[in-house]
């Protein structure tokens, strides 16, 4: 008789909570009688993840932003030993997030529990030392990103590659099937307080700008779980309403969208797997901006160009995300211009790149795999 696993999955972020319960789906089809516990946000515990504690309590990004929030963390790290003792769950996979995950993954090796890092850190844009830690703590790297292979390769180490589990929930046939509404832009300011604190305002000026060109747009918003809608009414300051739509439809809204004003991170890659043309910005703190610009390695902020290799979706950071310079990209993609079919025609390479599906289902294998046959058998 098989015993029943205990599988603890940690997202310390909202993008890691969509990319959990994809996993969990694709985990539980492989093995239904598994238990799921962990770091859960809202997706996550949809699922049915027992949540031990909730990722919303972590959600902070840049040097100084997780600086201000350590004592939290540090009460969040010793909460999450003292489970991880309780429970001794079989294996801990941990969802990107290093600066969180690798205390974690620490904590998990020296109770013996196996850890797999699920969505490979972005040691490639900087700090790419830490592949030594990565190599001593985590028993197996999954990567989601083509390139990452190579470079965690030039450090001596084996990645699996498994493909981007985007594919899956984006490129869905009824999503695709969503036709673009021509006077429809989306705003996509972030999932974190400060993001939209920083950001919301100067998409509310590029809108009021956009209006005065490109008269009769209608403006959206996909609520992302766990996001405040108060938080959207008291930093929405344009004329122009705002339609705020629910997150269970926020790909079909994505996809409605003629062209989209967002924040820097997955929702980026959503946006150009969905083929909307995408305006990024992003605004960090003095002090991890200073410290960004003399330690990443990387030419682009965005997923998108990254993997493309080239600036496909403008990018506007700190200073330069000003509403005049966002509004004027947009109104560009509004008509059926040169400069939109240009864009349109370099995503279209983006989904073969990213390994054809099935990303979830391969890394479930992978997990389930560490297990063994006592535990669970790989269908």
């Amino acid at each position: 008789m098989m015993n029943t696993p205990t599988i603890w999955i940690n997202a310390g972020e909202t993008s890691g909570d969509l990319h959990g319960q994809l996993l969990v789906q694709a985990l539980r089809e492989q093995c239904p009688d598994a238990r799921f516990l962990g770091m859960a946000g809202p997706a996550m515990r949809a699922e049915g993840v027992e949540a031990k504690l909730e990722t919303e309590h972590l959600s902070v990004m840049g040097i100084t932003e997780v600086l201000v929030q350590l004592p939290k963390i540090l009460r969040l790290l010793h909460t999450l030993k003292i489970n991880l003792m309780e429970t001794r769950p079989d294996v801990v996979v941990v969802i990107d997030a290093p600066d969180f995950h690798f205390r974690v993954a620490r904590t998990a090796r020296n109770l013996g529990i196996p850890v797999i890092y699920y969505i490979s850190p972005k040691l490639w844009a900087w700090r790419a030392g830490r592949t030594r830690f990565i190599s001593r703590h985590v028993d197996r790297l999954i990567s989601i990103l083509p390139f990452e292979v190579d470079f965690y390769a030039r450090h001596g180490m084996h990645v699996d590659y498994v493909g981007h589990p985007l594919l899956d929930s984006v490129r869905r046939p009824e999503i695709l099937a969503v036709a673009d509404q021509p006077r429809r832009v989306g705003i996509l300011p972030g999932s974190r307080e400060r993001e939209i604190a920083a950001l919301l305002p100067v998409f509310s000026r590029a809108a009021d700008l956009l209006a005065t060109s490109c008269p009769d747009l209608e403006f959206v918003l996909p609520v992302a779980p766990g996001m405040d809608p108060q938080l959207i009414a008291r930093f929405w300051t344009a004329r122009q309403p705002i339609a705020l739509t629910d997150s269970d439809t926020r790909y079909a809204t994505m996809r409605s969208c003629r062209a989209i004003m967002a924040a820097s991170g997955t929702a980026t890659l959503e946006t150009a797997l969905l083929g909307v043309p995408t305006v990024v910005a992003y605004k960090f703190s003095r002090l991890t901006y200073a410290l960004g610009r003399a330690l990443v390695r990387v030419p682009f902020i965005s997923l998108p160009n990254l993997i493309l290799g080239t600036e496909v979706f403008p990018e506007f950071l700190q200073q330069e995300a000003t509403p005049w310079a966002i509004a004027a990209r947009l109104a560009q993609w509004i008509p059926d211009s040169r400069s939109r079919t240009d864009v349109l025609t370099r995503l279209a390479s983006l989904p073969g790149l990213l390994g054809g599906g099935h990303a979830a289902r391969r890394a479930a294998r992978i997990i389930l795999s560490t297990l063994g046959e006592a535990k669970c058998p790989v269908i």
